[in-house]
């Protein structure tokens, strides 16, 4: 199993990580599309990475941004190449938003329809662990609110080298506020809660606890104490991997604490591979995401 959440199991330098979000945050450039119910923010300095999603009322962030490896963004995985990530020997490994240095990705088009509430973007992926672009890959993704939900269709074309092995793939990778911390997903068809594994950090150890699963109705959910949280429904992607990161303690959008949730695939990058699937997001009580996916199932 190899996922960017991976990243974290390594020792962190939280201090140097405050000061790169602070730069980060000064360079952000972001477009929202509010339509009266959902509220969802990209931001362009990252490849459109989405940034914020919560609701229009609060207009509480419900997403991670700690730096350019977080947000909800596409990322996949080859082969070892040669690269290293913070002393780590690391692999073929585009994602969306940047690097480990937070050097971003390059935005190469977007269309902003906030009348019709859509967002339209393509992206040249950033390496995670070095200082090239893969321009062998292009990463496009379009956003579209409708009622609670937001619409998300993302796609991958990669013309690079043959890879050797299959690799669990992020469909995508998510990651959310640190005080969400009760996860949901479907156990043989049972609504069921389960503690996520907790990363080893600074020299702390970890907690046991669910990392790989399977969610029979292709959705999971992070809650607070409240159970009210967010919802990703992946149709026809049943298997997640998941953890929690403590960090510092610090949570909130620019917190280095998380949540993470990727659906994943496997499978092999060959030239020619193109990819595109379809994800739904919604926020609100655990039951109220629960009968919005419930109602997309029926019209699916």
């Amino acid at each position: 199993m190899n996922s960017r959440g991976f990243h974290l199991s390594l020792t962190l330098l939280y201090a140097a990580g405050s000061l790169l979000c602070a730069e980060q945050k000064a360079k952000s450039k972001w477009s929202y599309l509010d339509n009266g119910k959902v509220r969802i923010g990209v931001d362009r300095s990252r490849g459109a990475c989405i940034g914020f999603f919560g609701e229009s009322r609060s207009k509480r962030n419900l997403l991670n941004i700690f730096d350019a490896g977080r947000y909800l963004q596409q990322s996949y995985y080859g082969e070892k190449d040669g690269t290293n990530w913070n002393g780590k020997p690391w692999r073929y490994n585009p994602i969306q938003g940047g690097n480990w240095q937070n050097k971003p990705s390059r935005l190469d088009s977007f269309e902003f329809k906030p009348d019709v509430f859509q967002i339209k973007s393509t992206t040249t992926p950033h390496h995670w662990a070095s200082d090239r672009l893969c321009e062998d890959m292009v990463m496009e993704q379009k956003i579209r609110l409708d009622g609670h939900l937001a619409i998300l269709d993302f796609s991958m074309q990669y013309e690079g080298g043959d890879h050797e092995r299959a690799r669990h793939q992020e469909m995508p990778a998510l990651f959310i506020d640190g005080e969400l911390k009760r996860f949901f997903y479907w156990k043989e068809d049972q609504l069921t809660e389960a503690s996520p594994r907790i990363l080893g950090e600074n020299g702390k150890e970890g907690q046991e606890g669910l990392s790989l699963g399977k969610s029979s109705k292709a959705w999971v959910a992070y809650v607070d104490e409240k159970k009210h949280g967010i919802g990703l429904f992946t149709p026809g992607t049943t298997q997640f991997t998941c953890y929690r990161a403590l960090g510092d303690g610090k949570t909130g959008p620019n917190g280095s604490a998380c949540s993470y949730v990727a659906p994943i695939r496997t499978f092999v990058l060959k030239k020619g591979t193109a990819l595109k699937y379809r994800i739904y997001l919604t926020t609100g009580s655990l039951q109220e995401i629960q009968s919005r996916f419930a109602k997309i199932e029926t019209v699916d």
